[in-house]
């Protein structure tokens, strides 16, 4: 056999691994656009009921063109919703750790104080008691 023979009929193996895992890489990026485009839609506030089918049905029925379209004329606004939202879910995370500090330290605070009243005996045992279950309750 001849050179020219193998080489034409090997068909160069590494290229077409290259092809195969670029076509696979690519796939995987249409879907994850996908998913992020169909969410952004039902996400945005600025968008009716009709313009949200409107949407999805193109994506559904013309995918390819439709998610181009919706990244050409969307793209700014889907990005500024995805900040907004951030933004949002990290002032109620800092919202709500600050309220649980606050709670907790003003909890301890009020029960060190009932134990100094009766230390004082300003309080019997059975007030404090009360008191303490109050605030723990």
């Amino acid at each position: 056999m001849s050179l020219s023979v193998l080489a034409e009929s090997n068909s160069y193996p590494l290229l077409d691994l290259f092809w195969t895992m670029l076509e696979i890489f690519l796939w995987v990026v249409w879907f994850f656009l996908l998913f992020r485009v169909i969410g952004d839609i039902f996400r945005s506030e600025d968008l009716s009921g009709g313009g949200k089918a409107g949407w999805t049905i193109l994506v559904i029925i013309v995918p390819f063109l439709g998610i181009l379209i919706y990244l050409i004329v969307r793209g700014r606004g889907m990005g500024e919703r995805d900040r907004r939202g951030a933004q949002a879910a990290d002032q109620q995370m800092r919202t709500y750790i600050q309220s649980a500090s606050t709670s907790s330290t003003s909890t301890a605070e009020e029960l060190h104080k009932l134990a100094d009243l009766r230390d004082r005996g300003v309080l019997s045992q059975q007030e404090f008691d009360a008191q303490k279950a109050k605030l723990l309750a």
